[in-house]
């Protein structure tokens, strides 16, 4: 599943990390890529560490990217961090964070990169969530994916929010190498954003060769002000 959270808060700006635990729990998705994780950030999320709480709060293990690493606000609190969260059933046996190109007034993005051990056999997830503002920016990141996606050869998946719709060159680009797992398995447009009159297409599922999507839905939660999309995928 792919799940922009928004640190936490609902359409209104209401903070409510426990509903998202009970989105994500119902769901019964066995791994999420989460977008918009604080820890320790700043009061709009009552400086939690979101991505621990999360995984303590759900049983599952966890991997966390950090995309803005900032200073606290009083002198030996945590370091204020923001990025992205991989939470799993499965053991996640190796984790990196890369950061992504960013123009000097973009936000640092990344793509963070966890290999798991899915019944005895290893696979890759990776989580981005890419620029909202320049697709310029976007086409540049998407290339930093793509590197590293064709450097591995294990069986991949790349979930996220691209804040770019399926016919930009973004996405074009994603898939000379990946397959949009929507057309395959999901019905109907497929709209994530916003939760509450979803208009938009931006949150994806893609899955390399070797993986095949057997059914895609989004779900009908408002718990953020994205719409979590959850793919049922068989490992060949």
């Amino acid at each position: 599943m792919t799940f922009n959270i928004h640190h936490g808060a609902d359409p209104d700006d209401v903070l409510n990390l426990n509903h998202v635990a009970q989105a994500v729990r119902q769901s019964g998705a066995d791994v999420i890529g989460l977008q918009e994780v604080d820890r320790h950030f700043a009061s709009r999320s009552d400086f939690v560490d979101q991505a621990e709480w999360l995984a303590n709060r759900l049983g599952l293990h966890l991997a966390y990217g950090t995309n803005l690493d900032l200073d606290p606000e009083e002198p030996g609190d945590p370091r204020r961090r923001y990025g992205a969260a991989v939470l799993s059933r499965f053991p996640i046996v190796n984790t990196h964070n890369t950061l992504l190109p960013r123009s000097e007034t973009g936000e640092q993005r990344g793509l963070l990169e966890a290999d798991l051990m899915v019944r005895g056999r290893k696979m890759r997830f990776l989580n981005t969530h890419l620029e909202d503002t320049s697709q310029a920016e976007r086409r540049t990141q998407v290339e930093a994916i793509n590197a590293i996606v064709n450097g591995s050869r294990l069986p991949t998946v790349l979930v996220g929010d691209l804040n770019a719709t399926p016919d930009s060159e973004e996405v074009a680009s994603v898939m000379k190498r990946l397959t949009d797992t929507w057309p395959a398995a999901g019905k109907g447009d497929g709209f994530t954003y916003d939760s509450v009159n979803p208009r938009e297409r931006i949150d994806y599922v893609f899955a390399s060769s070797g993986v095949e999507a057997r059914r895609a839905r989004v779900l009908d939660v408002t718990v953020s002000d994205h719409r979590p999309l959850r793919v049922e995928l068989n490992i060949r």
